[in-house]
């Protein structure tokens, strides 16, 4: 008689919402390669909350990508102490049901209530990722605190925390003691670069698309128009490039609670006829080609997939050094990085990648080996089987 094969590892993916941003592709594409057909060996599946009022919803990236949401409405962003018992007893039945070796949670609040219904549920493995975090730039002192013992808590409900970049793991692990250095495994994100690496240059189609006239130079900003992202900073950094080179415009790609703050500004600077707005894009490839530089203001980063799409698209990128983006550029081998909020710095690192342009093909493949999402699924995998493995040989 024939052994059974054996069942395939079951994972479930729980992130907070899946609004516009890394964390939501990230998560998709990892449910849809830990899936037949891609991988006969697992069985995934993505939970998810609701995507708030005025924040743009990336559910149709994970369905273009056959992945169907388990939608837990109750899985938002902020944290509420009725609400969120009820979520921690939905994720826990949930668990229960579908019975997953690997629960893998991503943002804080999922990570939150995601951890301890695992835990309740008695789910072998459980792991968080930190996409960024929310320690610096975001909240106010005390708010800090609060979300820095949950994660200390929840720290010590995880077998490993995933960190995209050794910086980050140093900046949690030795300034903020969310847990000791080892609890942690370094592990870049993933992406689908192959069409952003085969796409040629400056075809004009986003231009077109916003009356960017072809002849300038176009610089773009990619993210939500919220202050941690620092918008700002890009604007005065773009009064003085403007000054420089009248021959130069920007684009701000995205949206957010600041628009109507940054519509005054650009007013204020006299900026408005090279300043284009076009709200959130799904056709981002076309707005890295068309770009002869991307621009990074934030005040606090952790691995923005935006940078990475860049790269592979062959757009040059100046960045703030802040979190993990000195470590995704190299320390300046695959991009500038400049002073956080100096708006000089800032300009004249622009002009810099505008007169001197890196060797794009370089970028390009260097990107695509090192963020692809070939290599991140290979990671993965051998990461949720050693973690089993330590599991089981530990029940005898």
């Amino acid at each position: 008689m024939s052994e059974m094969p054996p069942r395939p590892i079951r994972v479930a993916n729980v992130i907070a919402r899946l609004n516009i941003g890394g964390p939501a592709i990230y998560v998709a594409l990892v449910t849809q390669r830990l899936n037949p057909p891609y991988d006969s060996a697992y069985e995934s599946t993505l939970i998810a909350g609701k995507v708030g009022e005025g924040e743009g919803d990336m559910g149709y990236y994970a369905r273009e990508h056959g992945v169907e949401p388990v939608t837990l409405p109750a899985l938002g962003r902020e944290l509420h102490p009725l609400r969120d018992l009820k979520t921690i007893w939905s994720l826990y039945r949930l668990f229960r049901q579908i019975k997953p070796d690997v629960v893998s949670t991503h943002t804080a609040k999922a990570g939150f209530v995601g951890r301890i219904a695992a835990r309740l549920a008695g789910v072998p493995v459980v792991v968080h990722t930190f996409h960024g975090h929310v320690f610096h730039g975001y909240f106010s002192p005390a708010r800090t605190r609060l979300f820095q013992g949950i994660e200390q808590f929840c720290a010590r409900l995880s077998d490993t925390i995933i960190v995209l970049t050794d910086s980050q793991r140093g900046e949690l692990a030795d300034r903020y003691h969310i847990a000791p250095r080892h609890k942690f495994t370094v592990m870049a994100g993933g992406l689908e670069l192959d069409t952003f690496a085969a796409a040629p240059r400056l075809t004009g189609t986003f231009r077109q698309q916003w009356r960017i006239p072809l002849t300038a130079k176009l610089i773009t900003i990619v993210g939500r128009l919220v202050a941690v992202k620092n918008h700002a900073l890009f604007l005065e950094a773009a009064s003085i490039v403007h000054a420089a080179d009248a021959n130069i415009h920007f684009a701000i790609v995205g949206d957010g609670e600041l628009r109507s703050e940054l519509e005054t500004q650009v007013d204020a600077l006299n900026l408005r006829e090279v300043i284009t707005f076009t709200g959130w894009q799904q056709d981002v490839l076309s707005v890295y080609t068309d770009s002869d530089a991307l621009a990074i203001s934030s005040v606090n980063e952790g691995t923005p997939f935006t940078v990475i799409e860049a790269l592979a698209a062959g757009t040059p990128v100046v960045a703030t050094a802040v979190g993990g983006l000195p470590e995704l550029l190299e320390q300046g081998k695959f991009g500038m990085l400049v002073p956080s909020g100096d708006a000089e710095a800032l300009a004249e690192a622009i002009l810099r990648a505008l007169h001197h342009p890196p060797d794009t093909e370089r970028l390009r493949a260097a990107a695509v080996a090192k963020y692809g999402i070939a290599r991140l699924v290979h990671d993965l995998d051998a990461l949720y089987k050693d973690q089993l493995k330590i599991k089981r040989s530990s029940e005898f």
